[in-house]
């Protein structure tokens, strides 16, 4: 299978640089896979699980938005944030989901929505991490 470039930058650090044989994106208008030579094409990501495929492994990482780009280059992944699931502290991101939902409360109007857009890709997130093909 041929490889190509992929780098996956958060503001924090840069997280992921190397040849791999398929990136899946979580997408805003859904998710999309990336192998070599896809066409050019720049998308916004939504909070979830990206899923770096090399040589057979599979490597999941949660991101939480950015931008993807795909070029002659490869794919560069301009997350707001990211971190591998091998570093996730599932409690404290348990913990994020409720203070999210007892911030419900105080929203209102278009902040409100944005809100439940965003907890709701927070759970998705959760429920992928507790599902058995995670593991």
């Amino acid at each position: 299978m041929a490889t190509f470039h992929f780098d996956l930058v958060s503001p924090e650090k840069f997280v992921f640089s190397g040849e791999v044989d398929q990136v899946d994106v979580p997408g805003v208008e859904g998710d999309f896979g990336v192998l070599a030579g896809h066409a050019p094409v720049v998308a916004a990501i939504r909070p979830g699980i990206l899923t770096v495929t090399t040589g057979g492994t599979h490597q999941k990482i949660i991101v939480l938005g950015g931008l993807a780009e795909v070029s002659d280059k490869g794919l560069t992944v301009l997350a707001d944030a990211a971190i591998s699931l091998d570093e996730l502290d599932r409690a404290q991101f348990a913990d994020t989901i409720s203070d999210m939902e007892a911030k419900l409360n105080e929203t209102e109007g278009s902040e409100l929505d944005r809100a439940i857009e965003r907890l709701d890709h927070f759970k998705s997130i959760q429920n992928q991490l507790t599902s058995t093909a995670m593991h």
